[in-house]
C-alpha cells in the first residue's frame, strides 16, 4: 500500500497521531502484528547457508592449533617448521583477514552482500588446497594468508546479509548465528585433530566452503541492497519469498525504499561531519576496537600458555574442547535473550564478568607468581616458561582459580561482547555507509588482534603475566562506560527506526520499550 508524507517521519516507539501509518492504528503496534504474520522458513534457510562461512571463519582461525606440533616433527624437511616460521603461521590469518575486511569495504556495495559472500569461497578453497598439498612452508603461509582474506570478507559482509534480510523479531536471534556457527566450526576443527592428519584437515575444510556457495545460489540477495541499485521489482519478489505471500510486505518494501532513498547518494567527505553518518560508525568502531582490547585473541591463541604458567593441573588437550564448549554455551544464551533482555543489558553483564576474571586472574598472578619476570620468564616455542613460577606452585583450591577465571571471561565475551558487537554493526551503520564502514570495523579489528597476539609474549617477559590481564581488566571498566553512555538499544526496532535515531538524536523515544 503506497504511504503518504506522514508516514516517512521517524518511527522510533510511542508515535503519536503524526506518525500513523494507518488512520486510528498504532505503527508500533502494527509492526508487530506483521511481524507475528510472517513465515520464516526461508529466511532462516538463507540464513544457515549464509552463516557457513562463519563455520569456515572458525574452522580456519584455529586449523594451526594441532597442525603446528605436527609440522615440528615432520620427516619432510622442507615442512619442519622453525620457531619463528610458527609464529608468522599463526599469526598469517589476522593479516589475511584485515585485507579481507579492507576489500570488503568495496566488494560489499559493488557486488552486493550475497556475491560478496560466495565470491569469499574462491581464497578459502585455494588456500585449504595449498596447505593441504604443501610441500613447502611458504604454501602453509600463503594458504593462511588466503583463509584469513576469506574470513575477512565473510566477518564484513554476513552480519550485515543476516540484517538486512531479517526482521526485528528474529534479527536479535540470527544476529548471533555468525558467533554461533564460528564457535562450532572451531569445535568441530577440535575434534577432527583428533583422527585426522593435518593435510585431511585441510581437505575437510573445503566442505563447509564448497555447501555455502552451492546454497547461496538459490538464495536471494538483500531487499535493501536491490533496492538501492533501482531493482525494486526483484526486491519485491524477495520480499514475498522471503516473508510469505499471504503477508503485508509491500508495506515493509515502502519502509526500506524510503529509508533507501533517503540516503540514495554514495557517502562523501562531506557528509562524514554529519553526526547521522559519523557517530553510528563511530560507535562500531569502537566497539570492535575495545571487543579486542578486551584480550580475547590473545587469550585463546596463548590458553595452554597461560594455564601452564599460573599451575593449572590440565592436560592441554582438554584445554580447548572446555573453552569451546563454555563459549558454545554462552553464545547460545546471547542468542536466545537477545530479543528479550536486550543488547545493553547482556552488553553490561557481559563487561561485568569480563572485567571481574580479569582482575582476579591479575592480582592471582601477582601475588604467587615469584617477585622477578625479567630474568626467569622466556618464551620457548611459543610457551610462558618460568621456572620460578612452576617450581612453587600454589596447593589446595586455589589452584583452580585461574580455570574458574578464564573459563568466566570466555562465558561473559561469549554472551555478549562477542556476539552482540557484530549485530549492532550490522544495525546502527547508515545505508550509504555500510558497506564501507563494515569493512573498516573488521579491518580495525584484526589489525588490533594482530597487535595484541603479537605483543602479549613480549610484554608478559618484560614485566610478567599480571600486567596483561590488568590491562584487559581496566579496558572493560571503560566498556562498561562506553556501553552506558554510547550504546543504543536496538532491541524490537526496524533498521528504518534505528536510523531516524540517529538522524534525529531522540533518545527519549528509543528508550520508551526498553
Amino acid at each position: 500500500m503506497p504511504m503518504d508524507a506522514s508516514t516517512q517521519k521517524p518511527l522510533l516507539g510511542a508515535p503519536d497521531s503524526a506518525y500513523q501509518t494507518f488512520p486510528q492504528r498504532n505503527a508500533h503496534q502494527l509492526d508487530r502484528e506483521y511481524i507475528r504474520t510472517l513465515q520464516n522458513k526461508r529466511l532462516f534457510l538463507a540464513a544457515f547457508a549464509a552463516v557457513l562461512g562463519n563455520f569456515n571463519f572458525g574452522y580456519a582461525l584455529v586449523y594451526t592449533s594441532p597442525v603446528i606440533p605436527a609440522l615440528e616433527t615432520s620427516n619432510i624437511p622442507t615442512l619442519k617448521i622453525t620457531r619463528v616460521e610458527e609464529s608468522w603461521f599463526g599469526s598469517m590469518f589476522t593479516l589475511g583477514a584485515a585485507a579481507g575486511g579492507l576489500s570488503a569495504m568495496l566488494l560489499n556495495d559493488r557486488l552486493g552482500r550475497k556475491l560478496s559472500i560466495m565470491f569469499s569461497a574462491v581464497p578459502s578453497a585455494v588456500g585449504y588446497a595449498f596447505m593441504g598439498s604443501a610441500q613447502g612452508v611458504w604454501m602453509l603461509l600463503l594458504g593462511r594468508l588466503l583463509t584469513g582474506f576469506a574470513g575477512g570478507v565473510t566477518a564484513a559482509s554476513i552480519p550485515v546479509y543476516i540484517s538486512e534480510i531479517s526482521h526485528p523479531g528474529v534479527r536479535g536471534t540470527l544476529g548471533a548465528c555468525p558467533q554461533i556457527m564460528a564457535v562450532l566450526g572451531s569445535l568441530v576443527l577440535y575434534a577432527l585433530g583428533l583422527k585426522l592428519s593435518w593435510r585431511w584437515l585441510a581437505v575437510a575444510g573445503e566442505v563447509p566452503v564448497l555447501t555455502m556457495i552451492i546454497l547461496l545460489c538459490f538464495m536471494p540477495n538483500s531487499p535493501r541492497f536491490l533496492i538501492s541499485k533501482g531493482k525494486d521489482d526483484e526486491a519485491v519478489g524477495v520480499l514475498r519469498w522471503l516473508r510469505g505471500q499471504n503477508t503485508d510486505f509491500h508495506r515493509e518494501f515502502e519502509q526500506i525504499k524510503e529509508s533507501v532513498r533517503q540516503q540514495s547518494r554514495r557517502i562523501s567527505c562531506a557528509e562524514i561531519k554529519d553526526p547521522f553518518i559519523y557517530k553510528p560508525i563511530l560507535i562500531a568502531v569502537l566497539m570492535r576496537f575495545l571487543q579486542q582490547l578486551s584480550g580475547v585473541t590473545p587469550i585463546l591463541v596463548y590458553l595452554q600458555s597461560i594455564f601452564q604458567s599460573t599451575a593449572v593441573i590440565l592436560k592441554p588437550e582438554y584445554d580447548a574442547a572446555i573453552v569451546g564448549g563454555v563459549r558454545l554455551v554462552s553464545v547460545l544464551i546471547a542468542a536466545f535473550s537477545m530479543d528479550k533482555a536486550g543488547r545493553k543489558i547482556l552488553l553490561f553483564i557481559s563487561a561485568g564478568i569480563m572485567l571481574a576474571s580479569n582482575l582476579i586472574l591479575g592480582l592471582y598472578i601477582h601475588y604467587t607468581s615469584p617477585p622477578s619476570h625479567n630474568s626467569t620468564t622466556t618464551i620457548v616455542n611459543g610457551t610462558l616458561v618460568s621456572p620460578e613460577s612452576l617450581t612453587a606452585k600454589p596447593s589446595g583450591y586455589i589452584t583452580l582459580i585461574p580455570l574458574v577465571a578464564t573459563m568466566l571471561f570466555i562465558m561473559g565475551y561469549a554472551m555478549g561482547w562477542g556476539p552482540i558487537t557484530w549485530l549492532l554493526m550490522s544495525e546502527i551503520l547508515p545505508l550509504k555507509a555500510r558497506g564501507v564502514a563494515s569493512g573498516l570495523c573488521v579491518l580495525v579489528s584484526w589489525l588490533t588482534a594482530f597487535a595484541l597476539t603479537r605483543f602479549f609474549l613480549l610484554v608478559v617477559q618484560d614485566f610478567g603475566l599480571e600486567v596483561p590481564f590488568l590491562f584487559f581488566a581496566v579496558i572493560c571498566a571503560g566498556n562498561l562506560l562506553f556501553t552506558g553512555c554510547c550504546v543504543p538499544e536496538t532491541k524490537g526496532r526496524s533498521l528504518e527506526q534505528i536510523e531516524s535515531y540517529f538522524r534525529t538524536g531522540r533518545r527519549s523515544l528509543m528508550r520508551h520499550h526498553i
